[in-house]
């Protein structure tokens, strides 16, 4: 069997960063890591409707600061900021601490692995075809940008007996290259046969650092000036064939004259 490795997990500490930022001694770590297990749920369940991929917590002696990112932060902050007062004193009742929410826009959701996973799962559970709704996101999220993307459902697909998986990519999805930025998200489908699984990768491009992204830059502007040339070089070859092509014509008119010529002596 494949032995999967979650591809935001292999990155973290080398190009990405932990979700939760925060230090415990030995005998408090199992406490707060169970506690943040519970403020993503509850954050989750209460605001899967304003499109949430990302929950980072970051704790500081008795305060607590939660960073949800949102697709439509509008929805969280509601009108004059009712609903994440609302939802900032939920959150101190339940940790017994004092609660900062700060609210981050995702400005591309095409460009996220766990909003398209969602809306692929959303599209699934209104009973539009699998296929049509995964090559739909693959477009929209290379139009948006995306150097590659990857999607794969799993369960009883179309209803049938047996659950299978289909997958469906396009671009390039370098899974084993740790410098590469590629987004992971999953989501599930209740449909009225089970839940079907959605996975998607996306892949942003490379995160180099120091030499390596001067390095990067180097080759691509040896690579810029290399195609400069081939144009240019096409080009001369282009000029010179409707030259040939002009002498050969002219030629070619000249014997005609002088044909004719011959024929009036």
């Amino acid at each position: 069997m494949g032995q999967k490795v979650n591809p935001h997990g292999l990155r973290v500490g080398i190009i990405k960063d932990w979700d939760s930022r925060w230090f415990a001694n030995k005998s408090d770590f199992g406490d707060l890591l169970v506690e943040d297990y519970n403020i993503r749920k509850f954050i989750k369940k209460n605001l899967y409707a304003a499109g949430v991929p990302r929950i980072e917590i970051e704790r500081f002696a008795d305060k607590v600061r939660i960073h949800i990112h949102s697709a439509k932060p509008g929805v969280i902050i509601g009108r004059g900021g009712v609903e994440i007062e609302k939802l900032r004193t939920q959150l101190e009742k339940m940790l017994g601490k004092q609660v900062y929410v700060n609210i981050v826009e995702v400005k591309q959701p095409d460009m996220d692995a766990q909003l398209v996973a969602e809306k692929i799962a959303a599209n699934l559970e209104n009973r539009i075809s699998f296929r049509r709704t995964m090559k739909q996101s693959i477009g929209r999220t290379m139009r948006a940008g995306a150097k590659g993307i990857k999607t794969k459902v799993s369960g009883r697909l179309g209803g049938a007996e047996i659950a299978r998986s289909e997958s469906y990519h396009e671009g390039t999805i370098p899974l084993q290259t740790i410098r590469a930025d590629i987004d992971y998200g999953f989501a599930e489908a209740n449909t009225t046969y089970g839940k079907i699984g959605v996975k998607v990768w996306i892949y942003k491009g490379e995160i180099l650092k120091g030499d390596a992204a001067k390095a990067a830059a180097q080759r691509e502007k040896v690579e810029r000036r290399s195609r400069n040339n081939d144009r240019g070089d096409r080009d001369d070859r282009r000029r010179r064939d409707r030259r040939g092509n002009g002498d050969r014509r002219n030629n070619g008119g000249n014997r005609r004259d002088a044909r004719r010529e011959g024929g009036n002596r």
